[in-house]
């Protein structure tokens, strides 16, 4: 088992109890007011009498109130949860001792190809 997949199991499980649902991972960006603009005279030049840009207006973001934090997990939550965890470790562990057999095997098999042709290592 790689590295990276046996991390996004160990965080997807801590994210199951100790993060807060996703939509409240980012808060929305505060409302934004435009900022008065300064009366000046500016001379009036090429423009279409009775013609202005129509400024969108758009709907109040709605109130951003973060959630509780999530209670603490049981005794018996968190030995479920450290339970699955070594069991998940252990399967982690035979697949690396799988893994280390055949680069062991490898080896000597390329130690014995350089052996016959007569390059020691």
């Amino acid at each position: 088992m790689s590295t990276p997949y046996l991390w996004s199991r160990i965080l997807r499980r801590l994210m199951m109890h100790y993060l807060p649902p996703i939509p409240y991972w980012m808060p929305p960006p505060p409302p934004t007011t435009p900022a008065p603009q300064p009366q000046t005279q500016q001379p009036q030049t090429q423009t279409t009498p009775g013609y202005q840009v129509p400024t969108p207006t758009y709907p109040p973001y709605p109130s951003y109130y973060p959630p509780p934090p999530p209670p603490p997990m049981t005794p018996e939550e968190e030995l479920a949860f450290l339970e699955d965890y070594k069991r998940a470790l252990e399967e982690d562990l035979k697949d690396l001792q799988d893994e280390l057999k055949s680069v062991e095997e490898r080896i000597k098999e390329l130690k014995e190809i350089l052996r016959r042709q007569g390059k020691q290592v």
